[in-house]
């Protein structure tokens, strides 16, 4: 029973942080509008915020190998809960930069999947891939349910009580967390499997072949989880409509989320990785070619459909290639590095229609990329496991 209480509250920690971690998407143009701020100043919010919950990410990682689950992740979804609602008192853009993309942006990073995949991992050592992916589904419930509810009282309630219902949601989820976590830190029992630490990981190449895939990863996501609503108003998307798909990508990311934890348990990460990729180059190429309604709507809930694919991945690819031994720390990096260059994204896309007036060159470059990406995730397909031995040096 204990698996499955542990499962239900990394779940539960992801719902709630999903809803809120794509609520700016929905309050963008809102704020921006209200204010008369140029799209790039709340865009360098939204891109603060993913360079510094990757830190926090990283140092997350870390700590989950170490310490009690039960206070890293309290802390951070208390952290959370007043980042997010000081969002709701915002009048000048470094407020919500301070908010959003310090204050939220590290409770985020300390609740985030890394520490709650590194917990479900130990949990869950047979069915890792399935496992880590319907928890972290719970992200795309959240972002399918809450944003759908938020999206729907809108109109009627203003942006800024849509920050103070998520910092509620947050804290009415601690008493539960408090009783569902383990208290103490993680044992890992298949480190006899050796494997390599950090510094050892970072001299291969496949550790830097799989953080430019997660760079690459973090430029799409964020790019169009910032972007995509505005997007679709400015190509004459009704508003409403518009909110509804971003919240229906949690739907389609759900879908695919679980088409991910079978796949990559029977044929691994790596071609798993580059068929979402693969994915990804037939809808940006969609969308270079057409922005009408229908394209839009297409590539909102295919692209949605690979939106976290790649999250339950890493701690697989970590698993297979670098072993268990600091499992939190490289993973934590790995996430890390997603989370800056989707700070690039949010950000440089911001820059890009404030420059040009349309996201057409953003789509263009992410479409290149995508296209590198595939080839990248193909180059991990073998897995290179070293054993370690009993003095702690290494051996292929």
């Amino acid at each position: 029973m204990r698996p499955r209480i542990i499962f239900a509250a990394g779940f539960l920690i992801l719902f709630v942080g999903g809803g809120a971690r794509y609520a700016i998407g929905l309050t963008f143009k809102p704020m921006v509008t209200e204010f008369g701020w140029h799209r790039g100043e709340l865009g360098l919010a939204v891109g603060a915020y993913l360079v510094v919950s990757a830190l926090a990410t990283y140092l997350a990682g870390h700590l989950a190998d170490r310490m009690s689950p039960r206070l890293l992740l309290n802390a951070g979804v208390l952290m959370s809960a007043l980042g997010i609602g000081l969002m709701s008192q915002v009048t000048q853009s470094w407020q919500a930069l301070l908010y959003y993309g310090v204050v939220f942006a590290i409770g985020s990073g300390f609740a985030s999947l890394t520490p709650v995949g590194v917990i479900i991992t130990n949990a869950f050592p047979a069915r890792t891939g399935f496992a880590n992916a319907a928890v972290i589904s719970g992200t795309s419930v959240g972002q399918l349910v809450i944003i759908a509810a938020l999206t729907s009282t809108l109109g009627d309630v203003g942006w800024s009580s849509v920050f103070v219902w998520l910092a509620i949601a947050h804290l009415a989820i601690i008493p539960l967390l408090v009783v569902a976590l383990p208290s103490g830190p993680p044992l890992y029992a298949s480190l006899v499997r050796g494997g390599l630490r950090l510094a050892e990981a970072l001299r291969t190449r496949q550790f830097w072949t799989l953080l430019v895939v997660y760079a690459i990863c973090g430029l799409d996501d964020f790019f169009v989880a910032t972007h995509v609503v505005a997007f679709a108003q400015d190509r004459g998307v009704e508003a409403l409509f518009a909110g509804h798909l971003l919240a229906l990508m949690g739907l389609t990311g759900v879908i695919g989320l679980m088409v991910t934890g079978l796949l990559s348990d029977r044929v691994g990460p790596a071609w798993t990785a580059a068929l979402s990729f693969g994915m990804r180059v037939a809808v940006f190429g969609l969308i270079a070619v057409d922005q009408s309604a229908a394209s839009i709507a297409i590539f909102a809930l295919a692209f949605g459909a690979t939106f976290l694919v790649r999250a339950p991945l890493v701690v697989l690819f970590v698993r297979d290639h670098f072993g268990m031994i600091e499992l939190g720390a490289l993973s934590g990096l790995v996430t890390m590095v997603h989370q800056i260059f989707g700070g690039i994204g949010a950000y440089g896309g911001a820059l890009i229609f404030d420059t040009t007036g349309t996201y057409d060159a953003a789509f263009l470059i992410l479409l290149v990329a995508s296209c590198l990406a595939v080839a990248l995730s193909l180059m991990l397909r073998r897995p290179t496991l070293p054993v370690r031995t009993p003095s702690g040096s290494t051996k292929p």
